[in-house]
């Protein structure tokens, strides 16, 4: 870790009142610096991306609480917690989910669009940078279905970082793609911590991406079994 926390998990549980109970993650305490580069495993089932979910605060916990800088999140409403997504995390899923309708520059201007705080010129400009960083700034015209599944995969990472997150929480962000691809999203997140100082956290099950990482957390049942920094 470099510094002070990032990101912080104290004592936090998330159970879903159904029928049965069922709890997703228990008792969870995790601190993650400015800078680091964490993988989280296990085993299917055992609350991976619940945890993530929590940590992106596109969950509540049931119990416990998570800070960003400091500031607890505990009691802000969805508006507000919307408003701290959008100025601090950076999310990448399996799936990229790209908007079909719109091209690759405007997918990744969208999140500035919801900020609000550029013009659509310094938008543009942005959007080209982010792109040409990863070696798909030829592809700004095209809609998403004309890409391969790697250069979608990179133009979500780009819309990840459209507004400048310290954070980046990433959910099987190479599970869909092939040796060559995935060894090109390890490289782009390596040089976001190494190079920019960013903060990734990622689930994953490819274990060549968690040996990516600097530090490792193994989930199993809903609880942290192993917290390794390499």
């Amino acid at each position: 870790m470099t510094g002070a926390a990032l990101i912080e998990a104290r004592g936090v549980t998330r159970v879903l009142q159904e029928t049965v109970p069922v709890t997703l993650v228990r008792e969870i305490d995790l601190s993650v610096g400015k800078g680091e580069f964490v993988s989280v495993t296990g085993p299917s089932g055992s609350g991976k991306s619940s945890l993530l979910y929590l940590l992106g605060l596109l969950d509540v916990p049931t119990a416990g609480h998570v800070s960003i800088e400091g500031k607890d999140t505990t009691g802000l409403d969805a508006d507000e917690l919307a408003a701290v997504r959008l100025n601090k995390i950076g999310f990448v899923f399996q799936f990229h989910f790209l908007l079909p309708e719109f091209t690759v520059l405007h997918n990744v201007m969208l999140p500035m669009r919801r900020l609000g705080r550029l013009s659509e010129r310094e938008m543009a400009e942005r959007g080209h940078f982010l792109l040409n960083e990863f070696d798909v700034a030829d592809q700004t015209k095209k809609r998403p279905d004309q890409l391969s599944g790697g250069q979608r995969q990179r133009v979500a990472i780009a819309r990840a970082l459209a507004n400048d997150p310290a954070l980046i929480l990433a959910d099987e962000p190479t599970g869909n793609l092939d040796t060559k691809n995935s060894e090109i999203v390890y490289g782009i997140f390596a040089k976001l911590v190494r190079d920019e100082g960013r903060t990734v956290i990622a689930v994953t099950h490819d274990p060549e991406f968690a040996a990516a990482a600097s530090r490792n957390v193994h989930l199993v049942d809903g609880k942290i079994d192993s917290d390794t920094r390499r």
